[in-house]
């Protein structure tokens, strides 16, 4: 019952984001959005925690790929999302997840490939705005384009999840081939 109510979870976080980009003039100001001096005030926050762009506690390298954990976590039972922001020219090599992971594309472009082949030329733009499901057990890898701005993901997904990565055996081949066990 609860694996049905993800895609409609995910789904409900995702449309609640589906709006940030519409009143936000940079991803600049995503990230750094603090309260509005509005003559009303806050709700009580042990009713509605609101945490803004700029509290938000990245993690990972400042020019490459950063995380922020949302809610849950990928390692434990039950719903978790992240924020993924990725710099211009950094990607992920090919690899795999054990679960389905709904993501959201709230600013910027992602390029994905679905492939073991990593050849960064064959990465296909997915806009801000987009939805994406990411099937369990299939490969891909994914980023942001040296040419292009950086991206921010919503991901959501049930843990919990397990990545599989791949390695490239030959250094002069684009190929990569699934890690071994541990």
């Amino acid at each position: 019952m609860r694996t049905r109510l993800l895609p409609l979870i995910g789904l409900a976080v995702s449309s609640l984001l589906l709006a940030s980009p519409i009143f936000a003039e940079t991803q600049e100001q995503l990230m750094t959005s603090g309260p509005r001096v509005t003559s009303v005030p806050m709700p009580d926050p042990t009713h509605i925690p609101i945490v803004f762009g700029k509290d938000i506690p990245w993690k990972g390298d400042p020019k490459g790929e950063q995380t922020a954990a949302v809610f849950g976590a990928e390692d434990k039972p039950g719903i978790y999302g992240i924020l993924i922001r990725w710099m211009p020219g950094s990607n992920s090599k090919p690899h795999m997840h054990s679960s389905v992971r709904y993501i959201y594309v709230v600013s910027g472009v992602w390029w994905v490939n679905s492939s073991t082949t990593y050849d960064k030329s064959k990465m296909y733009p997915v806009p801000a705005g987009s939805f994406v499901t990411d099937i369990p057990n299939t490969i891909h890898w994914d980023g942001a384009k040296e040419d292009g701005g950086p991206t921010i993901l919503l991901l959501v997904g049930e843990g919990p999840m397990v990545t599989t990565r791949y390695t490239q055996k030959d250094p002069n081949s684009m190929e990569f081939t699934p890690e071994a066990p541990k």
